[in-house]
């Protein structure tokens, strides 16, 4: 048996190290803060659970696709979680059930998955985000987009751009004003993924009236127009979801580039009548996403919701969350006094523990001169 060369870790995961383990720490902490003040308040939910439980409330993963192992106490089988927002829909529903709604809730931790992806290599993530359970309203999607937003922006990102979805409607036009067999609506969304027009026109003539779907997507305004336009001839039959889009973009600040894309729905596997994804001016792929699903409920009935996560790991690897550290040195023998209070004005210190060391190759900035300060 080959051996394992030390400290090996598995594929797709790592060690994040100082200085990025504390930047990490430090832009969770920003948007966690952000959150709160809106209210949002924080969860813990554990790194595994059963996994039969956990896979029920999984819409988007099969249960081959999770990390398992075998309980020892119980025998029974657990997956760690590669998603957080479902574990606060059991919170919601199990523990806080009685809460008073519309409850806020917030949660930050690592989330796993069996295999990643060529975008994104890792199969260990950051999660940060924030649920708001009860409602899935227009006026619910205006804060969760805002405070998404919001959040981001505290962490110090720029650049952002919101990509808007409608996740179910496809199946809405299907079952009444754009009628498709059964057999066509899988195929019609498979080619309005690729957004390939012929050969959507190609499938039957039904699914050639979906077209003016792949026209309204790209930036907001002229796509929300073309959107607009389909929804005329159906005499209406979106009106809820136009109104929805405008007053959810309204208040959005000019420093946000905002795009549509009715018919996207990867990542949007248990997303209803809204989603979006959130994008940053240097990064490839999304970093984050959210809209309005459903939460089932021990007696089977659904209670609607609204969030978003953010998977800000893309960030602290370019250097979000990082900060240059008073770092001060203390020779033997300081003054114990002083060394407190400075460490009260936001230094950190080193303290010597031999004549010997060197406070510069202890990545010092300063060194404790009596009772100042100096630097190197």
């Amino acid at each position: 048996m080959t051996s394992i060369p030390p400290g090996l870790l598995p594929e797709g995961l790592s060690d994040r190290l100082p200085p990025q383990a504390e930047a990490s720490a430090r832009l969770a902490r920003r948007v966690l803060d952000t959150v709160a003040a809106h209210g949002y308040e924080r969860v813990m939910p554990p790194l595994a659970e059963f996994e039969d439980t956990l896979v029920g409330r999984l819409k988007s993963m099969r249960a081959q696709d999770l990390v398992r192992a075998v309980d020892p106490v119980s025998q029974r089988s657990l997956a760690l979680r590669p998603d957080m927002t479902a574990q606060v829909g059991r919170i919601a529903a199990t523990r806080l059930a009685s809460a008073p709604r519309p409850l806020r809730l917030s949660y930050g931790g690592p989330v796993i998955r069996l295999r990643a992806n060529q975008l994104r290599p890792e199969r260990e993530r950051l999660q940060v985000g924030a649920e708001l359970i009860g409602s899935d309203s227009t006026a619910a999607a205006v804060e969760i987009v805002n405070v998404a937003i919001e959040a981001l922006q505290a962490a110090g990102v720029t650049g952002i751009t919101i990509d808007f979805t409608l996740p179910d409607l496809i199946d809405s036009l299907a079952a009444g004003p754009l009628p498709l067999a059964p057999e066509e609506i899988e195929a019609v969304r498979a080619e309005l993924d690729a957004k390939d027009a012929g050969a959507l026109a190609a499938i039957s003539p039904a699914a050639a009236a979906y077209l003016p779907l792949m026209e309204a997507t790209g930036p907001f305004h002229p796509a929300m127009e073309k959107l607009e336009a389909l929804n005329a001839r159906l005499n209406g039959a979106i009106d809820s979801r136009i109104a929805g889009l405008r007053a959810i973009a309204k208040p959005i600040g000019w420093d946000i580039t905002l795009t549509l894309d009715p018919t996207e729905r990867h990542g949007f596997e248990y997303q209803n009548w809204f989603g979006f994804s959130i994008f940053a001016e240097g990064f490839i792929g999304e970093i984050g996403r959210g809209g309005s699903y459903a939460i089932t409920r021990a007696n089977g009935s659904e209670e609607p919701a609204m969030g978003f996560s953010l998977y800000p790991d893309p960030l602290i690897d370019a250097g979000f969350g990082a900060e240059s550290p008073k770092r001060l040195f203390l020779p033997l023998h300081h003054d114990e006094s002083r060394a407190a209070q400075l460490r009260g004005e936001g230094w950190q210190t080193i303290a010597a523990l031999t004549a010997q060391e060197n406070g510069e190759a202890l990545r010092c900035t300063h060194w404790l001169d009596g009772d100042e300060p100096r630097p190197y």
